[in-house]
């Protein structure tokens, strides 16, 4: 999209406000799927990266399935339109209730702990087929928040406790259909999928009746010119390679699987501000918009880069400056950063704000959620209003009895 398009978008729809280009998004996942060839690849969205209904369904156009991570990301996909069958539903840290609710609802089952397991195995034996999730203790993004396969992560089932699930699933008799791991985000390296890929390779001797493989993601975007991002060809071909050699010596096809979500959505989405003020003090000099971490949260609890620019002077001088959002905490978007020339009532563009931007928003500082819209076809379409007020209190009780007016 243009600077004349995003400020159009703008002004029609007012700011804070979130647009996803959906060429970008369909771009992206066509060339991930076809990094994989010549395996049909079965790419299933990361819910919670964006779970706006519109961009469920336009991935389900391409023929995405889902990843959920909670029962409500169940029914918001079945709510879309998927098939039970196109949703694997992967938790953690949940009642068994909840797992219950989804093997009613008819999806794939994902566990990733011993004690639900041997509950399952008691309760379903083999009338309900589910993947195990396991955890192979392999450090990867190099940072402990975005990386989940490491011995200290509270996802999945060490990989030293494979005899366990074995003798689990042997004892209750029960269809143990997928084998799963996700070590984190931002991966680069193709050898780390290798790594966990031989894992589930061993693994996979102890279980004669599986249907797929789901190797997870983690695969890295670009934030900032120069950045390292992951060559989704060369990891596509390596493992295309060793899958293939797996399945010759499983003796069958299986089907493999991968769950993406910051690789597809994130640099289709741009996050829209306006500034307030231009605030200079004795060491800096910081640009004060309309928003804050309530609303963008990745910069202050990732320490992630985002690129800003000043769309309404995009031929001012360059000057340095430090974003900062209206929430009464230490809420800053970006440090010394070198922009067009600000002025209040400028409009800036925040990139990467595809992925784990408006799902991690919140309401801090009764601050109201922004709206989202959808690039499609040349035109842009709103696709969830602006909060009002109403709906910050509009789950309030109010006891009248017990308080004065």
């Amino acid at each position: 999209m243009t600077n004349a398009e995003l400020i159009e978008v703008a002004e029609e729809f007012g700011t804070p406000t979130y647009i996803y280009d959906s060429n970008v998004m369909i771009k992206q996942y066509q060339n991930l799927h076809n990094a994989f060839k010549p395996l049909d690849v079965k790419l299933h969205y990361a819910i919670k990266a964006l779970s706006n209904t519109n961009i469920l369904r336009l991935l389900k156009q391409q023929g995405a399935g889902l990843d959920a991570v909670s029962i409500e990301e169940v029914q918001l996909g079945l709510r879309a339109g998927y098939s039970k069958e196109k949703i694997m539903y992967t938790p953690n840290c949940v009642s068994f209730s909840e797992i219950q609710a989804a093997v009613d609802l008819g999806v794939h089952i994902n566990l990733d702990n011993l004690n639900m397991l041997e509950k399952f195995g008691n309760h379903y034996r083999d009338s309900v087929g589910v993947c195990v999730r396991i955890n192979p203790h392999i450090m990867a993004g190099g940072n402990s928040n975005i990386s989940v396969g490491h011995i200290d992560s509270k996802f999945g089932i060490s990989i030293h406790q494979l005899r366990h699930v074995v003798r689990i699933a042997e004892n209750y008799n029960m269809n143990i259909m997928g084998l799963h791991m996700h070590t984190g985000s931002d991966i680069i390296d193709a050898d780390v999928f290798l790594r966990g890929a031989d894992l589930l390779y061993h693994a996979a001797e102890y279980f004669p009746n599986l249907q797929f493989m789901d190797f997870g993601s983690g695969f890295k975007v670009g934030y900032k010119e120069g950045d390292m991002v992951t060559d989704v060809d060369k990891i596509g071909s390596k493992i295309v390679n060793s899958f293939k050699d797996f399945c010759k010596g499983y003796g069958r096809e299986l089907e493999l699987w991968f769950e993406p979500g910051k690789y597809i959505v994130s640099d289709c989405g741009k996050f829209l501000v306006e500034t307030n003020v231009v605030k200079q003090t004795t060491s800096t000099v910081f640009v004060g918009v309309n928003s804050g971490q309530n609303h963008l949260l990745r910069p202050m609890f990732y320490k992630a880069y985002h690129q800003i620019d000043n769309i309404s002077n995009p031929d001012g001088e360059k000057k340095l400056y430090s974003i900062v959002g209206n929430i009464c905490e230490s809420d800053t978007f970006g440090f010394d950063r070198l922009l067009n020339e600000v002025r209040e009532r400028d409009f800036l563009s925040i990139s990467n704000a595809g992925a784990y931007g408006f799902s991690m928003s919140n309401q801090y500082n009764s601050r109201l959620r922004p709206a989202e819209v959808l690039w499609h076809q040349g035109k842009a379409h709103l696709i969830r209003k602006r909060e009002v007020l109403e709906d910050i209190y509009r789950n309030e009780l109010q006891i009248d009895d017990l308080i004065e007016a």
